[in-house]
């Protein structure tokens, strides 16, 4: 190795500088890609996959499942939300995962629901993302699958960025959406949507939503049809590790209204394939 002596003085000066009074130079780190098979670099190599292939709780190597509604940072999870999310409504059995989604009244709500993640734990930088999933029936409910940006336990939200694979209003069951998140802060957020067309079944059949995302754009699918395209580049977060979410809101900005009927549903999750 060639030893140059200003590569040295500018590595001491950095570590002068970040080992500094400077909060902001401390809090920016490297997080890795968790992913140990870098693929093919085309997003068409399997390399990682959550099958759902075994009985009891989530794997909690992979996951770590969120309780509580928020409070008190984000009462609602910022988002007006009516469920209390416990890890006794979410299960692995048959094959599939499941969130299930009740009416009944606990921690101060009248619903309760299930949020999981993988944070910390696994995690992707581009790469192609295939999720099977049936969604739940009824109006109020917002499912969502999800990648949220590992900086957020820096930056907060939104400059972690966040892509949604997919997501749903609580008002129409036929039709999901696509978004990107992202900003400098909350008063300065950005995001683009787009609804993809009308599909029969979404609630009742397996359907896959999939996420094509590379250095230059993100693209989302709902059975391999395209509906959402957005040019990316270094001005945006999407160019380091995200990790998923999944969960199911009730009510809130997107659930909307929930029927005073409602009764119990869940949204089932068959697989998770990342190519690349």
């Amino acid at each position: 190795m060639n030893h140059n002596p200003f590569f040295f003085i500018l590595i001491c000066s950095f570590f002068l500088f970040s080992c500094g009074g400077d909060k902001s130079a401390e809090s920016i780190v490297v997080i890795p890609d968790q992913n140990n098979n870098p693929g093919s670099g085309d997003n068409d190599e399997l390399v990682w996959s959550e099958e759902f292939d075994y009985e009891g709780s989530p794997d909690s190597s992979i996951w770590t499942i969120e309780q509580g509604d928020g409070c008190p940072d984000l009462c609602g999870w910022g988002n007006f939300e009516k469920q209390y999310y416990r890890k006794q409504n979410i299960e692995v059995s048959e094959g599939t995962l499941k969130i299930n989604i009740k009416k009944e009244s606990y921690g101060g709500k009248s619903f309760t629901s299930g949020r999981m993640k993988s944070q910390g734990k696994y995690s992707l930088t581009y790469g192609k993302v295939d999720i099977k999933a049936k969604l739940p029936k009824n109006t109020g409910t917002w499912p969502a699958l999800w990648l949220l940006g590992e900086s957020v336990s820096f930056y907060s939200w939104p400059t972690c960025g966040e892509i949604d694979i997919m997501e749903q209003r609580g008002d129409n069951k036929s039709v999901v959406l696509g978004t990107l998140h992202w900003g400098e802060n909350w008063e300065n957020r950005k995001e683009y949507s787009e609804d993809s067309p009308s599909v029969d079944g979404l609630t009742d059949d397996w359907h896959i939503y999939s996420v094509n995302w590379t250095d230059t754009s993100i693209k989302i699918y709902i059975d391999d049809i395209l509906y959402y395209t957005m040019n990316i580049d270094q001005s945006h977060p999407f160019n380091d590790p995200f990790f998923f979410v999944l969960n199911v809101a009730v009510g809130g900005t997107l659930g909307g209204d929930i029927p005073s009927d409602f009764p119990n549903d869940v949204m089932e999750i068959d697989y998770i394939r990342v190519y690349q």
